[in-house]
C-alpha cells in the first residue's frame, strides 16, 4: 500500500510528563510546528508528590504519522511516558459535557425526559432554562445536543476525552 493510500486513524495518547511550567506548551508545540491537529486535549495534576500530570491527546494521522508523534513526544525531556491507549490496550474513554436548554411548556418536559433516558443530571434549573451534566462516549454526548437541538439547545461545554487502560497495571 502506498503512503497516498493509507487511511487517517483516530488514536488517543495518554503522556507522563512532569508538573512545570511550560511543559504543556512544548508537547502542543509539537503538534502545531508539524501540523498534527488535536482533536481532543485534557491536563491534570495525578500526583502532588511526585509532581507528575497526565495529558490525554486524541489525534488523528496514518499509521505512520502517529508513530512520528509517539516518538517525538517521547523525546521530549520533561515527558515520561507516552502510551497510544488505541493499540497498547484495552481502554476506557469518557467525556464530561454541560448542555444548557432554554424551553417550556412541552419542549421542557421532553428535555427533561430526553434527560432522563441518557441518564444525564439536572445541574441548573431556572423557569426558563436547565443545564445537565452528561459522561460517556463522545457519540453520546454528540446525540444528546443533536436531540435537544429541536428543544431549545443555547450552548454545550465538554471537557475533552479522558482515558485509562484497563487492568491493573498503572501508566
Amino acid at each position: 500500500m502506498s503512503l497516498a493510500q493509507e487511511k487517517t486513524e483516530r488514536h488517543t495518547l495518554s503522556v507522563l510528563v512532569d508538573n512545570e511550567p511550560g511543559v504543556l506548551a512544548r508537547v502542543i508545540g509539537l503538534f502545531s510546528g508539524r501540523g498534527y491537529n488535536i482533536d481532543s486535549l485534557t491536563v491534570s495534576e495525578v500526583s502532588h508528590e511526585g509532581h507528575l500530570s497526565r495529558i490525554t491527546i486524541v489525534t488523528t494521522g496514518t499509521p505512520m504519522v502517529i508513530e512520528q508523534i509517539r516518538n517525538q513526544l517521547d523525546r521530549l525531556v520533561p515527558v515520561h511516558r507516552v502510551r497510544d491507549l488505541t493499540v497498547e490496550a484495552v481502554s476506557l474513554e469518557r467525556e464530561l459535557a454541560m448542555v444548557k436548554v432554554r424551553g417550556t411548556g412541552e419542549a421542557r418536559s421532553e428535555a427533561l425526559r430526553l434527560a432522563e433516558a441518557f441518564r444525564a443530571r439536572v445541574i441548573d434549573a431556572t423557569t426558563e432554562s436547565f443545564v445537565f451534566e452528561i459522561t460517556g462516549k463522545s457519540d453520546k454526548i454528540d446525540q444528546f445536543a443533536l436531540l435537544m437541538a429541536p428543544l431549545g439547545l443555547v450552548e454545550v461545554a465538554r471537557t475533552g476525552i479522558v482515558a485509562i487502560s484497563r487492568g491493573p497495571e498503572a501508566m
